[in-house]
């Protein structure tokens, strides 16, 4: 048998060298380049998230987000002048104190990224954008640390910043929701879905504002639901990236309160797509919340009022709170993950020095989750 395989590479060598191929070349797919897994090596172990019941999984291991929001460095950092120096220094940071992912607002108001015409529809996307977040998903991948991506916040429709009136105008129209999803949102997806680093895709951060705020236009849940919908159907038919969205307070999330706006069967009938749903919950709280919604982190995402089929986690908080809330931010790492959470992200922007706010008090209780358990923040190893 040994002998006939021989016989038979031979026979296939000599017949690459008689068509002018390499000795290399031979016997790979012409399209292994295209399919983006050509330069990965058969043996290397998949860092891609995935979602199994109410879990997150990488490589059939449980993985617990131990993460934290670095939001912007700059206001709308990736306009082609990102700091490139800055963020290579804080991925390298969070990787040391067991940080294993991040939040981050790659278009923090629209100006300069996205640019929209009158009628909602774009005009154009500038091309530093996307060569800033070429960058920005190269350093993650370096320094092994999951980014969540946020694309758009309820700052695009806020009115002293930004083209506030065009971004109300799309997202209250199907076209150009249609429009943006096509030409921004795939192109994402082809881009970066790729880097397994890349964690999930947050459509918006608190939408809840857009709706209840004068000042962001007051618009229906129909129309901003119909945009989640669309962005999450245009993801899952153009990757494997998990998809959600960053809500303000649970009152929109929850059926106990004005209903889920981010559930499957409204966004799936909003758009009349199967592919229209949320992978996971990321709910954001904050302590003024407490009196209306009480408290998450010691109850279980259920009792909180959570759809309890999703992983869910707690996308957006305070590192600060302890006096408020009776627990340090160590603990409140454990007590969520103690009670079925699958992760904590906490806030640290500041906007004064360029500096990660307290990042002392997040430091601390990231480091002791880490070392408390490994296996979950690093399930392929560290």
């Amino acid at each position: 048998m040994k002998f006939k395989h021989i016989i038979r590479k031979a026979a296939a060598l000599l017949i690459c060298l008689s068509m002018g191929l390499s000795i290399v070349s031979c016997g790979k797919s012409s399209d292994s380049s295209s399919s983006g897994s050509a330069d990965k090596p058969e043996n290397t172990v998949s860092a891609r998230v995935t979602v199994d019941g109410t879990k997150f999984m990488v490589n059939g291991k449980q993985l617990w987000i131990n993460g934290v929001n670095t939001p912007w460095y700059n206001w709308n950092d990736f306009t082609g002048s990102m700091d490139y120096d800055a963020w290579d220094k804080t991925f390298s940071q969070l990787a040391e104190d067991g940080i294993n992912c991040t939040r981050i607002w790659v278009n923090c108001t629209g100006e300069n990224i996205v640019r929209l015409k009158s009628t909602g529809e774009i005009k154009n996307i500038n091309k530093g954008h996307w060569s800033d977040l070429d960058k920005l998903f190269e350093i993650a991948e370096k320094h092994k640390v999951y980014v969540m991506a946020t694309l758009t916040s309820f700052d695009h429709c806020k009115g002293d910043t930004g083209s506030p009136e065009r971004w109300r105008t799309m997202l209250q129209s199907k076209a150009a929701v249609d429009d943006f999803a096509e030409k921004y949102v795939k192109e994402f997806c082809s881009r970066y879905s790729k880097n397994e680093y890349l964690f999930s895709i947050d459509i918006m951060n608190e939408p809840d504002w857009v709706y209840e705020n004068e000042e962001c236009g007051q618009l229906p849940w129909d129309d901003l639901s119909y945009f989640f919908g669309k962005c999450a159907a245009t993801i899952h038919e153009n990757s494997d990236t998990l998809v959600t969205v960053g809500m303000g307070i649970i009152k929109y999330n929850s059926d106990n309160y004005d209903g889920n706006k981010i559930s499957d069967n409204y966004l799936k009938e909003l758009t009349a797509n199967e592919n229209a749903y949320v992978d996971f919950y990321s709910t954001h709280y904050y302590m003024w919340q407490k009196q209306y919604f009480g408290f998450p982190f010691n109850t279980t995402p259920e009792e909180f009022g959570l759809d309890n089929t999703k992983p869910c986690l707690v996308g957006e908080t305070s590192n600060d709170d302890s006096a408020e809330c009776g627990y340090s931010l160590t603990e409140k790492y454990e007590i969520a993950y103690e009670n079925g959470w699958q992760g904590v992200m906490v806030w640290m922007q500041s906007q004064e020095d360029h500096s990660w706010y307290e990042y002392g008090l997040t430091q601390e209780a990231t480091q002791a989750f880490e070392k408390n358990h490994t296996n979950l923040v690093y399930p392929n190893g560290k």
